[in-house]
């Protein structure tokens, strides 16, 4: 009762501290600690950071560290090679100010959905989307709700071969790639997107009839905001073509997709098994395409813009320092959520979720995800914890329904896309903050286009999945 007890608490300290901005990295082994030292089990204490913690943290590094550091690399290249902005020009240029809405959806979409960070994009894209917010009179208090739907939802948990990280966690854990139920996943993102476009569209609508228009702002320095506007400006100069700034984006899916359908099926990798006999080869061939696709992108992208870098050796490096933090806070979550489990009172809570519906592990998998998510306020973060405790389960659940993994693993990312955008969330903070917002102004319309349409397409994909399969 005890142990159980201090998982819960330590769980909403987590929760609240975090909120209040202070950093996962102190917070995961602080709490992991406390939960340990709650539970009775003082001797342990040491032990369970020098080797359960660390332990897992260590682990979740081996597995994804290539993917977080080709990613912010990948998405820092195409934010100063002029890429990010020439995408962003064109489909502004084609849809034009009236259709402001959609047009930061897609250019965020079409960023994301190619491999370049969510924050990156965030920030390259806010200046635009405040000119054509104000050009359309369309309140300002919309524009982080149009970034996060293009950014936070479909392209990062529903589209099939989406390079971001919450599509690979799962890929180790079920033996599956980053196309897992791609028809589904397609369905998924389509209720996502149009949801969310036609809510945002009906409160502009609203506003409109309302008299309501962008509204008196002050666009200083919040949050930097005038360095985005300003890298902006320099990266006009670049004059990048929308056609060259596409090839990259289209290279990570593309040759991901040739890599998992055509090459690695015809390479027998048994050989592998005598030099590396403790070699997950089903459940590492998925992030190997990833890995390859995105430094092939980036090799493509420094070629593509020779000679018309600034400084390619600072691009380089904040793209690498733009990995750190978010790796090591998912990793530091990871090993809280490993601590946690090794406490008694956690096979209570974990019989509680498992046995939630029995009879269909879909259902317990997706409460499980959005949980833990919105906990931590991390899709990455939650979808860590729960699969890295309770994810062997879940695939003999699957295996003994008849239950396809792929499906399981297409649930779990959509589900870990659901609660994680509440309040205390990081990226929500740093959305506001980029666009010189409050909760109060604009969180109510971000929370209907990241949590509750998101949520409602889970619901979808759990009901076609349990009626027809993964497809």
């Amino acid at each position: 009762m005890f142990s159980t007890f201090a998982i819960v608490i330590t769980l909403l300290l987590l929760m609240f501290f975090a909120y209040r901005g202070y950093s996962v990295l102190i917070l995961a082994p602080i709490m992991a600690t406390l939960a340990v030292l709650l539970s009775g089990d003082f001797l342990n204490t040491i032990p369970a950071y020098t080797d359960v913690f660390m332990g897992a943290l260590s682990g979740f590094l081996l597995k994804f560290f290539p993917i977080f550091l080709l990613g912010a690399l990948f998405g820092r290249l195409m934010a100063d090679s002029g890429a990010a902005t020439a995408i962003a020009n064109t489909v502004v240029e084609k849809l034009g100010a009236s259709k402001a809405i959609l047009a930061v959806i897609l250019v965020c979409a079409i960023l994301t959905y190619g491999g370049v960070s969510l924050f990156v994009v965030a920030f390259a894209i806010y200046p635009i989307a405040k000119d054509l917010f104000r050009a359309a009179d369309i309140p300002k208090r919309l524009i982080p709700a149009a970034i996060a739907l293009g950014s936070f939802t479909f392209t990062m948990t529903a589209l099939p071969g989406t390079p971001a990280i919450q599509n690979a966690i799962p890929i180790p854990y079920y033996n599956t790639n980053v196309f897992a139920a791609p028809i589904l996943g397609i369905i998924g993102g389509t209720i996502m997107f149009i949801g969310g476009w036609l809510w945002l569209q009906s409160r502009a609508n609203k506003a409109n009839a309302a008299g309501e228009g962008y509204g008196q702002h002050d666009e200083e320095d919040v949050g930097g905001v005038g360095a985005a506007a300003k890298k902006a400006d320099i990266l006009n100069t670049h004059h990048t073509s929308f056609t060259v700034a596409m090839i990259p984006l289209i290279l990570v899916i593309g040759l991901n997709a040739i890599l998992t359908y055509v090459v690695f099926p015809s390479i027998d990798f048994s050989s592998l098994k005598t030099q590396f006999p403790d070699l997950n080869i089903d459940g590492s061939l998925g992030l190997w395409s990833i890995i390859i696709s995105l430094v092939v992108a980036c090799v493509v992208l420094i070629l593509l813009r020779i000679g018309h870098w600034n400084n390619l050796q600072k691009t380089i490096n904040r793209g690498t320092y733009d990995s750190m933090l978010p790796i090591f806070n998912t990793a530091s979550e990871v090993g809280y959520g490993a601590v946690i489990a090794s406490l008694a009172g956690f096979l209570i809570i974990r019989d509680s979720i498992l046995n939630l519906t029995p009879d269909n592990p879909l259902i317990s998998e997706a409460v499980a995800m959005t949980t833990l998510a919105g906990i931590t306020g991390s899709s990455s973060g939650g979808l860590s914890i729960a699969l890295s405790t309770l994810g062997e389960d879940y695939l003999r659940m699957a295996v003994n329904a008849g239950i396809d993994p792929e499906l399981m693993h297409r649930v779990a990312v959509m589900a870990a896309g659901g609660l994680d955008t509440l309040p205390h969330s990081g990226a929500v903070i740093t959305l506001l903050a980029i666009c010189g917002l409050t909760h109060k102004q604009s969180y109510l319309n971000l929370a209907m286009v990241t949590m509750v349409i998101p949520l409602v397409a889970v619901v979808a994909v759990i009901i076609l999945g349990t009626m027809f399969g993964s497809f």
